[in-house]
């Protein structure tokens, strides 16, 4: 379980988000972290029971301002990403931790490299009823809602604006979300819960993963 210790110090970091206060209570952060990082890798030995998953990682807690506005120096949530096995598997999935009822999973494809990007875009001009009939079905709906993530004002280069699948096509992200509130995220069904509702993904994942191994006349790529 997660333990509402968890919570107690993401709040706190919140209202003190400087490298001082973080030293000091650097050893309650080594305590929630040794814990969060338990049940990471929990739910990887989980997750492997129903998919195959070759890596998962739990992000650092301190950030790269380098190049953001945002200066404050940590991270107020914990993150952990869970990586299919490639080549024959695509998509993955991540689980953030966050106080006041900011919890979420999330699925799909972040970040797709423009070989994908543009694979996944043709499969959709060609034809996108089954991909839209799987995202309609009631329990996908129910768990995931509709699809997320950036997207191009309008069409990508080479592709008509006026297709009938352009709402589709100019996506940049595939991406569901599902929120939990941290009543949820500390009760003793969270894990299972989680488990249950990545289940759910499996078939948009083994669509997409079609998709990305073979070509516009089915052929395997692999």
């Amino acid at each position: 379980m997660i333990s509402k210790d968890v919570f107690s110090f993401l709040k706190a970091l919140q209202k003190n988000n400087n490298r001082d206060w973080f030293h000091e209570h650097k050893a309650a952060f080594k305590e929630v972290e040794i814990g969060v990082k338990q049940f990471y890798a929990q739910l990887f030995e989980q997750l492997n029971t129903v998919d195959s998953i070759d890596n998962f990682k739990v992000f650092r807690i301190y950030k790269d301002v380098r190049f953001s506005k945002n200066k404050l120096p940590y991270k107020t949530h914990f993150g952990g990403s869970f990586h299919r096995s490639k080549p024959e598997l695509r998509g993955g999935y991540y689980l953030h931790i966050a106080p006041n009822n900011e919890s979420f999973i999330a699925t799909g494809f972040w970040d797709p490299n423009k070989e994908d990007l543009l694979r996944i875009r043709k499969e959709f001009e060609t034809d996108a009823q089954e991909i839209r009939e799987l995202m309609n079905q009631p329990t996908f709906k129910s768990v995931w809602g509709t699809l997320q993530g950036d997207e191009l004002k309008s069409a990508p280069r080479g592709f008509d604006k006026l297709d009938p699948n352009i709402d589709l096509i100019r996506k940049k992200q595939f991406i569901f979300t599902k929120k939990f509130t941290d009543k949820e995220v500390l009760s003793k069904g969270f894990e299972q819960q989680v488990i249950e509702d990545f289940k759910v993904i499996r078939p948009y994942f083994d669509y997409m993963s079609s998709v990305l191994t073979t070509n516009l006349n089915g052929e395997s790529m692999l």
